[in-house]
């Protein structure tokens, strides 16, 4: 395929510019291009898709959101061959929190002005619905101005299959308990060839899919992922991509994409850690293909800072979260913590405006 004409503008690159919907065969060709030149579609791309946003003001705003990850357990039956924080119960430092202790850990987000908690945890065999349920309702009852953005696909597929109860019906007791929306957690890539060889046991790609679709038919909206440099493909990485646009033009219910590098510190997986200019490329072709997704996040937490500041020029009009509390992706090794003054300056030197958001990328300030 041509990439470049006459007016050396590529034939691709005319239909980013357009607004046209990206074929997956034409993925390969801008991921191909230049970084600078790939860059600079998805920041045009992000122009285009952001330009009628905050009363017209979209274009030269930058979000950012004051939450909290709280890991309720690290215990996990799954033993994801990426992950450096599931135990096994026999392990001497598993644990299960209290709701006791996790309202303590909201309250001391509240304190900061934060407005959301990230609630997930690993596979627990023996934890009910008891558990979730009063959880979720004891939360609610004491902190109403948080939102519980809770849980993931594959933890709902082990609780429909631990509590022997249909998918639906647990989203729809935990939404009225009190989750107010759902992490995309989990998707690392959605090919199944893949997932057999990193996590065996989690949920398949249909059964991610499935999640996502009930959720947002249920009112819950969600995020979505992809965690990539570990085992997959281009050619995996770009349907993946190509299902959660499908699923987009069924639902609309995604908010946000988010992508990080998988880190290979402390995990039986193992391998090479990915650089910037990789996980540069990967997001600015997710801006230009996801072309039905208003918000993507930029993943300073695995990349740093000033990685996450350069993203903003690559696609991303999200600077993600001040993250009071952070345990997984530390785990594995990479530990970058901001507060969110940093942030701000970080998102008004790359030349943009910073304003804090609630889950749903509505401006709180």
């Amino acid at each position: 395929m041509d990439l470049i004409n006459a007016n050396g503008i590529g034939k691709i690159g005319a239909k980013v510019l357009d607004g046209e919907r990206i074929s997956p065969e034409e993925a390969y060709d801008l991921y191909s291009l230049p970084l600078a030149e790939l860059g600079m579609l998805a920041d045009a791309r992000r122009r285009w898709k952001k330009k009628d946003a905050y009363g017209g003001a979209g274009e030269r705003i930058v979000t950012y959101i004051v939450d909290r990850n709280i890991n309720y357990t690290n215990v996990c039956n799954v033993g994801c061959k990426f992950c450096a924080f599931y135990r096994r119960k026999r392990d001497a430092d598993h644990y299960v929190l209290s709701p006791e202790t996790i309202s303590g850990k909201v309250a001391e987000l509240e304190a900061i002005g934060g407005t959301q908690i990230l609630l997930q945890g690993g596979h627990h065999p023996d934890l009910g619905i008891d558990y979730y349920l009063e959880l979720l309702s004891y939360l609610k009852e004491k902190h109403p101005g948080i939102n519980i953005h809770g849980f993931s696909p594959p933890e709902f597929i082990h609780f429909s299959r631990t509590f022997e109860m249909p998918l639906e019906e647990v989203l729809r007791r935990f939404r009225d308990a009190g989750l107010g929306s759902v992490p995309g957690g989990g998707a690392e890539i959605l090919v199944d060839e893949v997932r057999k060889r990193i996590a065996a046991l989690k949920c398949s790609a249909d059964q991610w899919l499935e999640v996502m679709r009930t959720a947002h038919r249920l009112g819950l909206r969600s995020s979505a992922t992809m965690m990539f440099g570990h085992v997959e493909s281009l050619a995996d990485r770009i349907e993946h991509l190509r299902r959660l646009r499908n699923l987009q033009d069924e639902t609309r219910g995604f908010t946000a994409f988010i992508c990080w590098t998988f880190q290979p510190e402390n995990t039986a997986l193992g391998g090479r850690k990915l650089g910037p200019s990789e996980y540069l490329r990967m997001q600015a072709l997710s801006r230009v293909f996801l072309d039905n997704v208003d918000n993507i996040q930029a993943s300073w937490v695995t990349q740093g800072p000033e990685i996450g500041q350069v993203a903003l020029r690559f696609g991303a009009n999200d600077f993600g979260s001040v993250m009071m509390e952070e345990n997984v992706v530390s785990a594995a090794g990479t530990t970058f913590r901001m507060t969110a003054k940093e942030i701000e300056t970080f998102i008004g030197e790359a030349g943009f405006e910073p304003r804090r958001r609630n889950n749903w990328y509505e401006l709180l300030s």
